[in-house]
């Protein structure tokens, strides 16, 4: 006889901040502890689209100025998907330059560097037009300060309607350029190969009137590997996953196909996943929106649950931090009147988690 199907609990989260405004998205934290979360411009009122945490309290950063933006603002944030701590402990943000997953125009999508120990901003890179296309939806980023002057970022293009790929950034230059452009890797799986199941329910774009679609969100999650060698990324629509050679994606002498042929299938990870992060024991995370869980890769290439739990309602971001936890944004993006034949049915609070993994984050210096 099988053994009975149990949904308890895996593993201990910890509740560490509850939202009752805005759905949060991404979440990183400093060296000495201090947490960032950001709220992207999709649709609620964003008081502030960056915010840290401070004695329970959201407060604009790094400072209400820099949080009330025009469309095309390159002094002031648009609406961010997602904020890094880099290993040398400054805040990257990243601006889709998208409100309302808006065509962007040049100076809203960009990366902007604060410098944590003054609070103020110390770097800005806008992407030009054949970086940041019209149609682009600026991700998730990660970062090698091993390379080049000043270091690299990478950042997925997840957009919904247009091209998908990988963006390079040449941190001390500014220089941007796309790699993997429209490569069969960055896109969204067809609903013939991907069908995702949330809360018992198909997950698909349910307008008020009209048929349901496959949701089309392309390159979504992205990590860097322990030793900079491999950067890994998945769709936010597939089950599979993805690895390429950074050193071919940050080589602007090699043509498109020599990048390509560097890109490694990983595998069916048996779920969808919105986020991906690494520690610095070569393991790689990934969230589960189908069972309301994260994962985790090991080295030996097995995987296992690190944490499953109810509360879960649509893991999103994920962020390792060096007091050995593994931080983790739910904001029950599943729920949004675009998935529900336009009703909201997001039920706040939404919440920041954290489980303990007795890791660091990959420190790539």
């Amino acid at each position: 006889m099988s053994e009975p199907v149990s949904d308890e609990p895996v593993g201990e989260l910890e509740l560490v901040h509850a939202f009752t405004g805005p759905m949060p998205t991404g979440v990183s934290v400093s060296h000495t502890g201090r947490i960032f979360v950001n709220f992207p411009r999709w649709g609620d009122e964003v008081p502030a689209t960056v915010v840290e945490l401070r004695d329970g309290a959201e407060v604009p950063y790094p400072d209400p100025e820099w949080n009330q933006p025009g469309d095309d603002d390159a002094g002031a944030f648009v609406s961010v998907q997602s904020i890094v701590v880099d290993p040398a402990d400054r805040l990257w943000v990243l601006d889709t330059g998208s409100p309302r997953f808006q065509p962007t125009r040049p100076g809203g999508p960009k990366l902007v560097r604060v410098d944590l120990a003054t609070d103020t901003v110390a770097q800005v890179i806008t992407f030009p037009p054949d970086v940041a296309l019209p149609t682009t939806y600026l991700n998730d980023v990660r970062f090698d300060l091993r390379l080049g002057a000043a270091g690299i970022a990478y950042v997925t293009d997840s957009a919904v309607v247009g091209a998908n790929g990988i963006i390079v950034v040449d941190l001390d230059t500014g220089v941007s350029w796309r790699r993997l452009h429209e490569h069969p890797s960055t896109k969204p799986e067809p609903l013939s190969r991907f069908r995702p199941v949330v809360e018992g329910r198909p997950f698909l774009e349910r307008p008020a009137d009209g048929p349901p679609k496959p949701v089309t969100v392309g390159s979504d999650g992205i990590a860097i590997s322990a030793d900079g060698t491999r950067l890994y990324y998945c769709a936010l629509a597939s089950r599979q996953w993805y690895s390429v050679a950074t050193d071919a994606l940050v080589d602007v002498s090699r043509g498109e196909d020599e990048v390509a042929a560097t890109v490694r299938h990983e595998g069916d990870k048996g779920t969808g996943s919105d986020g991906l992060e690494s520690d610095d024991a070569g393991r790689i995370y990934l969230t589960s929106y189908e069972h309301n869980a994260v994962l985790r890769r090991r080295r030996d290439g097995d995987y296992e649950t690190v944490v499953h739990d109810p509360r879960l309602l649509w893991p999103d971001t994920m962020s390792v931090a060096v007091d050995g936890h593994l931080y983790v944004t739910a904001n029950q993006l599943h729920r949004q009147a675009t998935y529900q034949r336009g009703e909201d049915l997001r039920r706040k609070p939404y919440a920041l988690f954290r489980t303990r993994i007795d890791a660091g984050p990959v420190l790539l210096r």
